[in-house]
């Protein structure tokens, strides 16, 4: 091999999230975030209506997992996260084309969602994504305490 990563090349999947999944969603959410969601917040999740649970394989292994909430024609966005080792692969991009997917499906008009103001990262892939900073929710985060971002896309673009 030429220093290619084969797991950039294998197709990745979007589907929704399965019981047998919240096992390492769960071990992905500890690593990545400060403040975790709980195992169980993630099985409660499960088939629940008016929520978007799904997550993205690449070569069979879990890339990344995102939950959306929607009522009336608003969604949130309220949990998106790529595993480490597969950042900078288009998981997070998969993801957010089929939350789109599915809320364009629903009847959604925006999308809302909050972005630690420290993560530059995430806000990039948003704001590349269409996304609009609407605005600024003082000390929204408890660990660390942070001001998160507050931004919105509308449906209607593609």
């Amino acid at each position: 091999m030429s220093g290619v990563d084969r797991a950039a090349e294998a197709p990745a999947v979007v589907r929704s999230a399965a019981p047998n999944d919240v096992a390492g969603i769960a071990a992905v959410e500890r690593e990545v975030f400060g403040d975790p969601w709980s195992r169980a917040a993630f099985v409660a999740l499960i088939d629940r209506p008016g929520v978007s649970f799904l997550v993205c394989e690449v070569a069979g292994s879990l890339a990344g997992y995102a939950v959306t909430y929607h009522a009336a024609d608003e969604a949130e966005l309220a949990n998106l996260a790529v595993v480490p080792a597969f950042r900078r692969q288009r998981v997070g991009l998969r993801l957010l084309d089929a939350i789109m997917d599915v809320s364009r499906e629903a009847g959604v008009r925006n999308i809302w969602l909050e972005v630690r103001a420290s993560n530059t990262g995430g806000q990039a892939l948003y704001r590349g994504y269409g996304f609009a900073e609407v605005g600024i929710r003082k000390r929204y985060y408890d660990r660390p305490v942070e001001d998160a971002i507050v931004m919105r896309r509308h449906t209607t673009r593609r």
